[in-house]
């Protein structure tokens, strides 16, 4: 197979303000669409055989300003189900739980459509996108899968794919607007990429804000011996 190459949405108006976001559906901001647009040049030289996207509004336009064609809409790629952590920060939740580790912890519940998810529960969501994105890779071993969707359960799917605990996504943290890549080496599965973002001063257009020291460029990493980006 080839790459998963993994996409979080750009920034909405809560993942600025740090609002647990799961069902809410936001549009992107402003910046959060330049985000969205500034990934193209890191997805142009990428064969990808399917664009697996989360039904948000935040993934699908993500998709689309990214240049991502006819993108496949994949409820399991939802966001992890906050429950009534919905909307709420995380300083919020600890004035009355100073120790609360979502991670560990999960979510206090919700109405009855929006319940809350364990981390156990989101990880078996992930494994069930896994196994659909690797019988698809399995028909060309040169194409790579993109998974557009959100920070959270990304990184239970990394974990996964790494065959660690859903609970360990939380080494791998993940900025809106940045792209990660899977891939294996010597057969077995590893990150090829993490977290990796165009400087701002490379975005298209002239409007420029300033960012939090909270949203960082990955490193990159040398390519693989098929003439590709070096990130």
């Amino acid at each position: 197979m080839g790459e998963l190459i993994l996409i979080r949405h750009g920034e909405t108006e809560w993942s600025r303000s740090g609002q647990h976001t799961s069902h809410t559906d936001l549009p992107l901001t402003a910046f959060g669409e330049r985000q969205a647009r500034a990934l193209a040049p890191l997805l142009t030289d990428r064969r990808i055989a399917l664009t697996l996207v989360s039904p948000a509004v935040r993934a699908r336009r993500t998709a689309e300003l990214a240049g991502l064609a006819a993108p496949r809409i994949t409820p399991e790629l939802r966001e992890w189900d906050y429950g009534g952590y919905e909307g709420v920060t995380t300083d919020e939740i600890r004035r009355t739980r100073p120790d609360w580790n979502l991670w560990t912890d999960g979510v206090a519940p919700g109405p009855e459509a929006h319940p809350g998810e364990t981390p156990a529960e989101v990880g078996a969501r992930a494994d069930r996108v896994l196994a659909e994105a690797v019988e698809v890779a399995g028909r060309d071993a040169d194409e790579d899968i993109a998974l557009v969707a959100h920070s959270h359960f990304l990184r239970v799917l990394t974990a996964r794919y790494l065959g660690l605990t859903p609970a360990e996504g939380t080494l791998f943290q993940l900025a809106t607007g940045a792209v990660s890549r899977l891939g294996t080496e010597h057969g077995k599965p590893v990150i090829t990429a993490w977290n990796v973002t165009l400087p701002e001063s490379l975005f298209p257009g002239q409007c420029r804000r300033a960012r939090s020291g909270t949203e960082r460029t990955g490193g990159r990493h040398p390519a693989r011996g098929t003439g590709r980006r070096p990130w």
